[in-house]
Formats: structure tokens, sequence, C-alpha cells
């Protein structure tokens, strides 16, 4: 699931970088602080410095927030890539600046298709990640953490370079030998989702009978691409993603439905695009994906 399999050291604490201080990004970027790890941040907006708020308080993480590519003066051992999978390509510049043959880029976004979105970008080495946490952005600078923080990535040797850099700090980072598994059962999750999107709603809807069943028929068609694509999954994995959603509270959000409510392009492509290509690919039929992938892509881009 990565491409490269030499040994890297363990990243020195000052070269270490992030991209996009989002909600992910800026949980990072506190959670190494707070260990004496400071991170350089990369985004598209200047801040002298980022908030993480939690239960267990509040870490104000120093900038400054970097803005120009050009500054960068050699390459870091350690990239998190935390744009959304809309801002890869305008990540590139900043990809290019920060990263050399020995630069490990650990890819915070969802989908299946990590590697083959970012690899083309970098000349070292590209590690994918299921993020397990919800955060949420409060300010241009403050990210308000919900959960403990955690990650799953490939066990592959590159994957130890990310474990050690958050060893220590308040992200577990577990590493398992099935990651397909992992990340295709994050898929299926995020594409349900995508049905709040579609309605505007918040998961209090899922309690509803005639939305319970049409995400059951979804996750259906969303579980056979996911077997095909070599993932060990069930329909007890389907029940349990739906039963999550039900047993939420009731303004429960998400992430894409966020980026509907502040008219922002949507990522229909990773989530539910990638079902429709995927089921084309091993000849399964996804009429409910075909019907919601394209109602989402309406959603995001217009017109009208």
């Amino acid at each position: 699931m990565t491409s490269g399999s030499a040994t890297h050291p363990d990243p020195r604490p000052d070269r270490i970088a992030i991209i996009g201080p989002g909600a992910i990004g800026t949980t990072i970027a506190a959670v190494l602080h707070e260990r004496g790890h400071t991170p350089f941040v990369a985004g598209r907006t200047a801040a002298p410095a980022l908030r993480l708020e939690s239960e267990q308080g509040a870490v104000d993480a120093p900038g400054p927030v970097h803005t120009d590519p050009g500054t960068v003066e050699h390459p870091v051992d350690l990239v998190f890539l935390a744009v959304k999978a809309t801002q890869t390509t305008a990540a590139a510049p900043w990809l290019s600046a920060l990263c050399g043959e020995r630069t490990v880029v650990c890819v915070l976004q969802n989908g299946v298709e990590q590697i083959a979105a970012v690899q083309p970008l970098v000349p070292g080495t590209v590690v994918p990640a299921v993020v397990w946490f919800p955060a949420v952005r409060e300010s241009a600078t403050t990210v308000r953490l919900r959960a403990a923080p955690r990650l799953t990535l490939p066990d592959v040797p590159d994957a130890r370079s990310v474990q050690a850099a958050l060893s220590g700090t308040r992200c577990a980072v577990e590493l398992t030998d099935d990651f397909t598994t992992v990340a295709w059962r994050k898929l299926l999750q995020n594409a349900a989702a995508g049905l709040m999107a579609l309605t505007g709603r918040r998961s209090g809807m899922f309690q509803r009978d005639d939305v319970a069943a049409l995400t059951r028929d979804y996750l259906a068609e969303c579980l056979a691409v996911a077997r095909a694509e070599g993932a060990a999954l069930d329909r007890d994995d389907c029940e349990r993603i739906l039963a999550g959603f039900r047993s939420a509270p009731a303004d429960l959000g998400t992430s894409i439905l966020a980026d509907r409510e502040a008219g922002r392009p949507l990522e229909w492509d990773v989530r539910n695009g990638v079902i429709r290509r995927r089921g084309q690919a091993h000849g399964i039929a996804t009429p409910i994906s075909d019907a919601v992938a394209t109602l989402l892509a309406a959603t995001s881009d217009g017109p009208g």
C-alpha cells in the first residue's frame, strides 16, 4: 500500500512540516508542539499562531503559518499533508519545496487513493493514513478537538517514521497489516455521510426508517466494491456503520456537510465517486452510488 520500502531514520523534531492548518493539521501541529516538537506549518493564509481546544485544555502552537514556498531552504524529514483532497494540486508547490528523496509524506486525507494522488507530486515516500478523530474549525486559527486523536497506518517501515514523530503525544498511531480493510471501512462511513451533504441534514436524519433503508442499500453496494478491492468486510460492518449514525447525537454533522454549508468544494469524488469508478473496474453495478455521486458533484460544482 506504500511506494518504496527504504528504512528512514526517525525524523528530527526541527524537520517536520505540516501542509494545511485546518482542523486535522492544527491538531497535529498542537500535539507535536505540546511535546516540544514545534513543526513548520504551511498554508494559504498567514497566521501568528494556532490554537487547539479540548477537554484536556488548550494548546497554543506558535506560528507563523508560512505562505510562500519560496522561503523553504531545505527538504524536511517528514511532511503531514493535511489539506483536503480537493486541494492537493494547489499544495504541489509546498510539496516540491519541502520534499526530497528521503522525505516521508503522511497523507491525512479521506479516501483510498492517497498514494495515486500524491506520489506523482513528490520524490520521496507516500504513506496513507486513516484519521479517526473529530475536530472542527471554530475560527481561522482555532480548532476544537472532540475526541482523542488517533491515526491508523499500514505496517510498513516508512510508517514508523510517523509513529516515532508522534510518540509520546496525545495522538495515537496504530500500524496494521491489513490497511486495505481499515481504509475501506472508513470509506464506507464517509460515503454514507455524503447523504447528509445531499439533504443538508445532520445525523438525526438516519433515525428515519426510509433513510436507514436507503443507507443500508447504499452500503451494500459499497461493500461489494470494497470486497472486490480486497477488503475483509461483511454485512455486519455495514450494520455497525448505520447503527453508529442512528445512535449519534441528532445534531452531529460531518466535514462534507460543513463544506456544503460554507460553500466550499466537496470531496465527493474521493468519498463517493470512487465507488462508481472502482465498481466499473470490477464490473459491479452501482446504481445508488452513481446517483449519489452525480448529485454530490452538482451540489459541489453547480451551476445554479
